[in-house]
């Protein structure tokens, strides 16, 4: 399956250069470039790609609010991968509000952008360590649960609530399986149901359901229940 990703960026240089390190691929394919968080827009409902690389700083539109208009589309199926030189909580916490799959810096070596866009076009989600442990810390300065999001956790069984602490913990999947002495497959069987009974999208909007809802708090190290 051929991955089509739009890139969005103000600079042409930088659009160029990501262009063409992923255009490179086989398995990927580039269809379109946009300089603005409008043109990302339009040139999304027009060529429907897999994936947009999404800048933050653009002009006209920026690329958080581009991203939440593109994911809260219901006509389009694209999945957004911020990739920017600014990393403040304030960026990361909004863009992962804003519906993005993944945030990684502009400074990421091109074999982990490269792996990322196939993570986040094979339905899964991506956070850089260095973000990871932003986000967590934005949510230790919150220092408040969400009560509406807390009554949520009721839907989940207690196996589903250590999945989720140790998802929301940065563990892979091999790593939940061996902490909770569980096959892999029964870990991606867990993460799947906790998605759907969650109404979540994927594995980052998880992460942050987590916080939100008190079921881990920063600084826990422990996986069981």
């Amino acid at each position: 399956m051929t991955i089509r990703i739009i890139v969005a960026d103000d600079q042409a240089l930088v659009r160029s250069g990501f262009a063409m390190i992923l255009g490179n691929e086989n398995d990927i394919d580039i269809v379109a470039e946009a300089g603005t968080g409008n043109q990302a827009i339009a040139l999304t409902k027009i060529h429907k790609p897999d994936i947009v690389l999404m800048d933050i700083r653009m002009p006209e539109m920026d690329g958080l609010w581009a991203t939440e208009k593109i994911v809260q589309d219901p006509e389009l199926a694209a999945r957004v991968l911020v990739l920017t030189t600014f990393d403040p909580d304030e960026y990361i916490y909004r863009a992962l509000q804003a519906g993005a799959s993944g945030f990684l810096l502009k400074d990421t070596p091109p074999v982990e952008l490269i792996s990322a866009v196939r993570t986040i076009a094979g339905g899964g989600a991506l956070l850089a360590p260095s973000i990871t442990k932003r986000l967590i810390g934005s949510f230790a300065k919150r220092g408040f649960i969400d009560e509406q999001i807390a009554k949520r956790l009721e839907r989940l069984t207690n196996r589903e609530r250590a999945v989720l602490t140790a998802v929301a913990q940065g563990l892979s999947n091999q790593e939940v399986a061996s902490e909770l002495f569980v096959e892999v497959a029964t870990v991606k069987t867990h993460i799947s149901s906790i998605l759907s009974k969650l109404g979540l999208r994927d594995r980052t909007q998880a992460v942050i359901f987590a916080y939100e809802s008190g079921l881990v708090e920063t600084g826990t190290t422990s996986h069981g229940y």
